[in-house]
């Protein structure tokens, strides 16, 4: 019985140290942030939630103008990323009466039109190797 639960578990582990293997990084880099004040925060979303609940999501500090944020274990597929510089940590983007937003905010890809964000702007895949994007405000 001790021998096949030692098997079991060696199975186990060996299965969800490749599946882990086979996920992967997704770097993210602001440099041209207006100030150091707050935050900013980072959202990652497929076609089915974009724009709704992400999958990740994190708030990074910056320094000098500039933020580094990973997302990590990312099963391959294809992901959009939205950010805003959260100015007063409220924890959300500021917007004006007018629903104008009054704090900066970019996608993957740099994409940036009138109106909300959209997915097929900003979509990127994430296949066989780690992925490193560079976001302007």
């Amino acid at each position: 019985m001790k021998l096949l639960v030692s098997l079991l578990f060696a199975t186990v582990m060996f299965i969800s140290t490749s599946i882990t293997a086979q996920n992967k990084t997704i770097k993210v880099t602001i440099e041209n942030i207006s100030s150091d004040e707050g935050k900013v925060g980072f959202a990652l979303y497929n076609k089915e939630n974009f724009m709704k609940e992400p999958i990740m999501a994190k708030n990074a500090k910056i320094e000098n103008g500039k933020t580094v944020v990973e997302f990590e274990n990312v099963v391959p597929g294809e992901y959009a990323i939205t950010c805003y510089h959260d100015k007063n940590n409220n924890d959300r983007m500021d917007f004006s009466a007018n629903r104008m937003p009054i704090e900066d905010y970019g996608v993957s890809n740099n994409v940036m039109s009138f109106g909300p964000p959209n997915y097929d702007d900003a979509k990127f895949v994430v296949a066989d190797k780690n992925v490193s994007l560079i976001i302007k405000f």
